[in-house]
C-alpha cells in the first residue's frame, strides 16, 4: 500500500477544513517526506486539546488519540516538549469554537 507524504496529507486536510470554514494554519513545519503530524485544537475559550496518530501494534490500526487536553498553555508545553525531540514534527492549529477538527470523518480517521 502506498502512503501519502506528510506534506500531501497536511495540504488535504487544511483544504478539507477550508471546505468547512474552519480556519487552520501551520504552526511548525516538518519534514515533507515523512514527519509525524500533530493536531491542536484551539476552542477559543482559553483551552486546546492536541491529537496525535497512534498506531495500534497487535491490530495494526491507526486512529487520532488525545495527546493533551486543558488550558491553552499546558497543551502549548505538551506540543513544544514533542517539538524538542522530533525536529520533523509538522503541527497544524485548528481554531473553532464547537470544537470541529474533522478527524473522525472518514479519509482521515483511519
Amino acid at each position: 500500500m502506498t502512503r501519502l507524504t506528510a506534506e500531501f496529507w497536511v495540504g488535504a486536510y487544511l483544504r478539507r477544513l477550508q471546505l468547512s470554514d474552519i480556519p487552520a494554519f501551520v504552526t511548525s513545519k516538518g519534514d515533507a517526506t515523512a514527519g509525524a503530524v500533530l493536531i491542536k485544537l484551539n476552542t477559543l475559550d482559553g483551552n486546546a486539546c492536541c491529537y496525535q496518530r497512534s498506531f495500534d501494534l497487535m491490530t495494526g490500526a491507526r486512529a487520532w488519540m488525545v495527546l493533551s487536553e486543558g488550558p491553552e498553555p499546558e497543551v502549548d508545553a505538551a506540543v513544544a516538549k514533542q517539538r524538542s525531540f522530533d525536529p520533523d514534527l509538522w503541527v497544524i492549529e485548528v481554531e473553532d469554537r464547537a470544537g470541529r477538527h474533522l478527524l473522525d470523518e472518514p479519509g482521515l480517521a483511519d
